[in-house]
């Protein structure tokens, strides 16, 4: 079973997203219309076929990447990984004239030693397509051999997803797309309530929310490495393409920053994204927030932490001041705060409904605090 566009079986597909989140990425998979998806650590499995494998990349928000399994066998030493690697039809997966790189993980298994079971595999992926070996190739084979059975995966996104090929300018300390759409999600933001962001940075609460409101699929602008993968049907890909559910939201998004740099970038990002007709960027301090007409809605905010930006003091007073504002200006809105800190939480003064599981981020690990509506 391989990617060739006339074998359409339905095989594994594998979601990874952040530790901590599978939760939210199960939801999106679910409510996406995938078949059946379930939570495992380091993301959701779902079946489906090479052209699940192709919207999972176009419309899924939280997931970082998307494998497909092409198949497996039982494997108990090195020469009959090497036997089976050579019969195995890499040919209905992989181009003669593109390179490929090899990533083996071993677990609870005879064969122990991830560097020579990789050696076989690549030699019998080059021997019967052509294929060359490269470190930087587009093409990448998984191979997890655990249990004594060895299954392969193909990367069929390439670039990590969070790359949704609009922002050419990233702030600070980024906070990664994905991230972001499913924090909006632990939320219950749906795209029917505005979104303000009083330090966004480069944009990035405001376009996905913008984004998802609008209906616009994630992947909409960028390519993936199942293009490059035998078999690729581009009229297929195409029709997924098509059927993008574009709306216009009778909402608005307002991000704000005292950095006028910071607001320049993101009114840039939404132009790029299709959204800039939705949202309102300023450059202005907390102090100056105020809440837009209309309907109540969330604030979300990544603040600055401390740990790599900042000076940790100065940052007590800025939490304290975000609280202060939100409770006499933001009454009914709910907040979802990102931070590593709960000290800085607690400088808020609000009272937190929910906090998110621990998520690594940078070397830090961050969670989403989660107020109800503000009295």
């Amino acid at each position: 079973m391989g990617w060739g566009m006339s074998d359409n079986t339905p095989t594994e597909i594998f979601l990874a997203c952040v530790p901590g989140l599978e939760h939210l990425l199960c939801q999106e998979a679910t409510d996406a219309g995938f078949d059946t998806p379930r939570v495992v650590p380091g993301g959701v499995l779902t079946t489906g076929d090479r052209t699940e494998a192709m919207r999972a990349n176009l419309v899924l928000r939280g997931a970082s990447r998307v494998l497909l399994r092409i198949g497996g066998f039982p494997v108990f030493h090195l020469a009959q990984l090497d036997k089976r690697s050579h019969k195995f039809p890499w040919a209905e997966t992989l181009r003669p004239d593109l390179a490929v790189r090899v990533e083996v993980d071993c677990k609870r298994s005879k064969i122990y030693h991830a560097g020579a079971a990789a050696q076989r595999i690549k030699t019998a992926i080059t021997e019967t397509t052509g294929a060359q070996i490269a470190q930087d190739a587009p093409v990448l084979v998984r191979a997890r051999i655990e249990d004594n059975f060895c299954t392969f995966s193909v990367d069929t996104s390439g670039e990590p997803l969070h790359r949704r090929g609009h922002k050419e300018a990233v702030g600070k300390a980024p906070l990664r797309e994905t991230l972001a759409a499913l924090f909006l999600r632990a939320c219950e933001y749906r795209g029917d309530v505005p979104i303000v962001d009083p330090m966004c940075g480069s944009g990035t609460f405001i376009l996905e929310a913008a984004e998802i409101a609008a209906g616009l699929f994630p992947g909409r602008s960028r390519a993936f490495a199942f293009q490059d993968l035998a078999g690729f049907d581009p009229a297929t890909w195409a029709t997924l393409k098509d059927h993008t559910p574009q709306r216009r939201p009778e909402i608005r998004f307002h991000g704000s920053d005292r950095d006028a740099g910071a607001v320049r970038m993101a009114s840039a990002n939404a132009e790029r994204s299709g959204v800039a007709a939705y949202c309102d960027f300023s450059c202005a301090p907390i102090s100056d927030l105020n809440p837009p007409e209309g309907p109540k809605g969330i604030v979300m905010v990544n603040p600055p932490y401390g740990a790599r930006i900042g000076n940790k003091k100065l940052l007590f007073a800025l939490y304290g001041a975000l609280g202060q504002t939100l409770k006499t200006r933001f009454r009914g809105w709910r907040l979802g705060m990102v931070t590593s800190e709960p000290s800085l939480a607690r400088a808020t003064g609000l009272n937190f409904a929910e906090t998110s599981p621990p998520v690594p981020l940078g070397g830090l690990k961050i969670k989403l605090y989660q107020t109800g509506p503000i009295a």
